[in-house]
């Protein structure tokens, strides 16, 4: 059935990520300060760990241009649908949304330069990372390549963003980025890495955006306190409206971190706020507001056990929708190599607004623009539910020169909480899938 743009979303590259061993779970996509490296002395034990270096500027261009980072990353998997859908579709998911099929989900390439957390002095970065696979079908950007490709394989630009960081400003400075950047909302991230599971949540997929264009500033008032502000074109729209943008006014970002123990436990609580709707087809789209909320508590409680709650509210003025959701995990290190993790939520379309699968390459992009596309729906408001089990295991006998080896295999299965039977084209209630994936970087 043909339906307008729920949302046009997008998460993320992370700039927080607990990691356990291998196993990452998760983390806030927030900048947070690692934590000082702190070394214990007893009597007739004295630390051996070496003193770090102190900051020093680069003097030239040559010297700054020394710490430019080159990396390549390597996304596939498959997804099998024991109920076997006639559509080949996984109602509920977007970039997992192919059934029994294989898939190239990312392949990227990323050029990069970060600031200095401990620059003394102005310090200047930048990052450009292009994709080319099946899940930028979901993370385009109107007016950026977007147009370029009809297939389901397409090249889109996750990042193109120059950064400063001002030292100055505040007890532990201020970054400012602008550009294209991955959305710091949500838990979840665009980025495969800090994810523990293949597939996404409800929330990562429909109640949030996935990429911004604008500046945003992230002031690190203290070592408990982060503070964001940012203005940005919408989601997933470039700048000028017609081929950038597909409306005429600016959306917002603002929220508080919060770090504690060193930043073993975390808190960030982010909204989005602005008009999301095209207006080639809706008369309301300079005015009418689209509200996006996201809390993310994360809790390393041990060296092996991380904990991480997200809770996520989206609402719609121009079409009265509302959304919500929670989603709790757990990862648990067993060794160096493989971990553990279960992922349990639940997610509300209360008005049948949010939850949808393109049918097409370009219905994703074609509903931010605002043209005639088709999706698939459930057919009543629905209040869905996923758990997902699943393994991260990291190969000891891959080259050395591949940074990243990941292989995830999962279990996840979905239901509908009410009467509603959005599953294998409306005949099901629920719906068990087994997924794997492989993550290969250098």
């Amino acid at each position: 059935m043909k339906k307008n743009s729920p949302r046009r979303h997008a998460s993320a590259s992370a700039l927080f990520a607990a990691t356990i061993g291998l196993a990452t779970v998760p983390a806030p996509n927030a900048h947070a300060q690692a934590p000082a490296t702190v070394t214990t002395e007893t009597p007739g034990n004295p630390s051996t760990a070496p003193a770090e270096k102190p900051y020093q500027a680069p003097v030239n261009l040559g010297e700054w241009a020394s710490s430019i980072k080159f990396n390549g990353q390597l996304e596939g998997g498959i997804t099998f649908n024991t109920n076997e859908p006639p559509s080949h579709r996984n109602f509920g998911s977007l970039t997992t949304d192919l059934a029994n099929r294989p898939v190239l989900n990312q392949a990227t390439l990323t050029v990069s330069r970060d600031v200095n957390p401990k620059a003394t002095s102005v310090d200047v970065g930048f990052k450009l990372q292009a994709m080319y696979g099946s899940d930028s079908r979901i993370y385009q950007t109107q007016g950026v390549l977007d147009q370029l490709i009809h297939d389901r394989n397409q090249l889109s630009i996750i990042e193109a963003t120059v950064s400063a960081r001002f030292p100055g400003l505040f007890a532990n400075g201020t970054d400012i980025k602008a550009g294209i950047f991955p959305t710091p909302l949500g838990l979840e991230t665009i980025d495969p890495k800090p994810n523990t599971f293949y597939s996404h949540s409800y929330i990562f997929n429909y109640g949030l955006p996935f990429k911004e264009t604008g500046a945003l500033a992230t002031a690190h008032v203290s070592d408990l306190i982060d503070l964001y502000l940012g203005i940005t074109s919408g989601n997933d729209t470039f700048i000028g409206y017609g081929s950038g943008d597909n409306n005429n006014r600016p959306s917002g970002i603002a929220g508080i971190g919060l770090n504690f123990y060193g930043g073993d436990l975390t808190v960030l609580a982010l909204t989005h706020i602005g008009p999301e709707n095209s207006k080639h087809n809706t008369p309301f789209a300079n005015s009418a507001i689209r509200y996006y909320n996201d809390l993310v508590v994360n809790w390393k409680t041990t060296p092996k056990l991380t904990l991480s709650l997200e809770g996520n509210y989206v609402r719609e003025e121009g079409f009265r929708a509302e959304g919500w959701g929670a989603a709790a995990y757990a990862t648990y290190a067993i060794s160096d190599t493989v971990s553990v993790g279960g992922r349990a939520e639940i997610f509300r379309d209360n008005k049948n607004f949010f939850v949808s699968n393109p049918v097409g390459n370009r219905d994703f992009i074609g509903a931010t623009r605002g043209t005639q596309t088709n999706f698939i729906t459930a057919r009543r408001p629905t209040t869905y539910s996923e758990f997902t089990v699943g393994l991260q295991y990291k190969p000891t006998w891959l080259p050395k020169l591949l940074s990243t080896g990941v292989i995830r295999p999962e279990i996840r299965y979905d239901q509908a909480l009410n009467s509603s039977r959005p599953f294998n084209a409306g005949r099901d209630y629920g719906a068990l899938t087994i997924a794997s994936d492989f993550i290969l970087g250098f």
